[in-house]
């Protein structure tokens, strides 16, 4: 069983995110592609978490610590994706509602 370290989790963040706040170029993404690849990365991260669950289910091999973690990133997207949609809504709420 691997033992993860509070620094070795932050660690694996940190280079993960560091990537993408990287520019990606002079207005290489539009707002739509970039939600539309978020949207599916939590789509996979979610699939992912569900396949890992399926074959502890079914008896195989698969370490409770992996079911568990791949479960709470899937969760963790999901709700961070659910307080992008409320921000987004928020703020469409808020444009419309101004005088012209």
């Amino acid at each position: 069983m691997a033992i993860i370290t509070s620094t070795g989790l932050a660690t694996e963040i940190l280079s993960q995110a560091s990537s993408k706040l990287q520019p990606q170029g002079k207005g290489t993404a539009n707002f739509a592609d970039v939600m539309s690849k978020a949207l599916n990365q939590v789509s996979e991260s979610q699939n992912k978490a569900a396949d890992i669950v399926k074959s502890f289910q079914a008896g195989d091999e698969v370490d409770v610590t992996k079911v568990m973690l791949a479960r709470e990133k899937a969760s963790l997207s999901f709700e961070a994706t659910l307080q992008v949609r409320n921000k987004l809504l928020s703020a469409y709420k808020d444009v419309i509602s101004m005088p012209v």
